[in-house]
């Protein structure tokens, strides 16, 4: 028997008050994997205890690092070093984070010692090729599963030279991992990016001692003998804090404070997209915590207008997307979004999924093969599947604000590996969420 849990959203409710999201996955992630490599012991404060992070944690614990429970998002881990890590008695289980599987990836391309990557069912139908392959010219050894998808193979004992690689998309994932591999390389390995991703590695792998160069869209570092522990403070995660934003914007009423927010400017494509429909967002309190920016966001009610999506920010609001296509089912006109074939490889293709749901609620819209097109319009209620994707579970959820009837959303349990408390948090600004859980068989086995 598995779980199917149902979100269930009425219509009407608000997003008012002050709140504080969970920390950002991406840079928890990070503070895992560059803490157990370094010497020393790392502190790190604001850790996301969602699913993702804590199979990170798991792993690095299986490879011989100890790293404490965390407790109210602060843990401590003893780094065993650049090369101080150990086989692992079994395979890594990355569950449903595409993230842990690429990243690890490179950093265990560098190790004397073979390991297997596996993940759930959804991570396993996910392109790995992308990072193989570059992987492979630096010298690694990597297999890849069927159609180039999990488990994936690393063997240990390579030697990895530094490269110049341009990256075909702009992909955080795919830097961070070749990044990671260059700590081990000979020479210096240089990525060049066809537009600008997320840089939490680059900050991060500074903090920690390793001098990374940056020059316009080409990165590069040289390896170092050892990095050195630090603090790392995860800033709030602006992809959870997305939810928020969409939910205060197109609900009548709304006056919310979202708290400790990371306004990283590789990461703020969202607010960009939503000033420019007429959200009313306003910084405050803006400054570093770490290597992070912070702010708090203000954010009103406010009517929002259909636009066409500046190819530019795609990358930058990449995450995002899911909650950007329910304020644009509640703006005025149409929203055009183009470039944004990398939706389509995500937990899974974000844009058909995000279609059949508006489509069932009554949105029109039209899907291309690197877009959509969603004409603004009244939302009924209905029954719409996530197909597992916490993103567009959560951003159903915040339709409902704007709904004539009850949203039904089925197999929403992967929430959880992104935003554990993202239920607690909606009923507490004022929006009408309830959850249940159904008993399924599971026909696979």
């Amino acid at each position: 028997m598995s779980i199917n849990r149902i979100f269930r959203a009425a219509p009407g409710g608000r997003a008012s008050g002050a709140i504080r999201v969970p920390g950002d996955k991406s840079v928890s992630h990070r503070s895992i994997m560059l803490g157990a490599i370094a010497e020393g012991r790392t502190t790190v404060e604001g850790f996301l205890e969602g699913e993702d992070n804590l199979a990170t944690l798991k792993a690095f614990r299986a490879m011989g690092v100890a790293i404490s429970d965390p407790v109210g998002g602060r843990l401590e881990i003893q780094g065993v070093g650049l090369h101080g890590l150990k086989a692992p008695a079994a395979p890594l289980d990355m569950g449903n984070s595409g993230t842990a599987m690429r990243l690890i990836t490179g950093l265990l391309a560098g190790q004397d010692f073979d390991a297997t990557l596996i993940g759930d069912e959804s991570l396993s139908k996910r392109p790995m090729e992308r990072v193989a392959k570059p992987l492979r010219a630096m010298g690694a050894r990597i297999e890849t599963g069927e159609g180039g998808r999990p488990p994936v193979r690393v063997f240990g004992g390579q030697k990895l030279v530094g490269t110049r690689y341009e990256i075909p998309v702009a992909s955080a994932q795919i830097k961070s991992a070749l990044l990671l591999a260059g700590l081990y390389a000979q020479g210096r390995t240089t990525l060049v990016e066809p537009g600008v991703s997320r840089d939490h590695s680059e900050r991060m792998l500074q903090a920690f001692g390793c001098p990374v160069a940056q020059d316009g869209l080409t990165v590069s570092l040289e390896p170092v003998p050892a990095l050195k522990a630090c603090h790392v403070v995860v800033p709030g995660d602006i992809s959870s804090s997305a939810f928020f934003l969409v939910a205060a914007s197109i609900a009548p009423g709304s006056e919310l404070l979202i708290q400790n927010v990371g306004i990283n400017p590789t990461r703020t494509g969202v607010l960009d997209i939503l000033r420019l429909m007429g959200a009313d967002l306003v910084l405050e309190n803006e400054r570093v915590l770490g290597a992070e920016p912070v702010a708090d966001i203000l954010v009103r009610h406010a009517k929002l207008k259909g636009i066409d999506i500046p190819e530019q920010l795609v990358p930058l609001a990449i995450d995002e997307f899911p909650v950007l296509f329910v304020a644009a089912a509640c703006a005025t006109g149409v929203t055009r979004l183009r470039g944004a074939e990398e939706l389509r490889v995500k937990e899974t293709d974000r844009i058909q999924v995000m279609a059949d749901g508006l489509t069932a609620l009554g949105i029109e819209n039209r899907v291309l093969p690197d877009g959509i097109d969603i004409i603004g319009g009244p939302l009924m209620g209905g029954v719409v599947d996530s197909k597992g994707d916490h993103r567009i579970a959560m951003a159903f959820a915040v339709a409902a604000l704007r709904a004539s009837g009850t949203i039904t959303i089925h197999d929403c349990l992967n929430v959880a590996t992104s935003f554990p408390t993202f239920v607690r948090l909606a009923q507490d600004v004022g929006m009408h969420l309830n959850v249940e859980d159904q008993a399924v068989e599971d026909l696979h086995e």
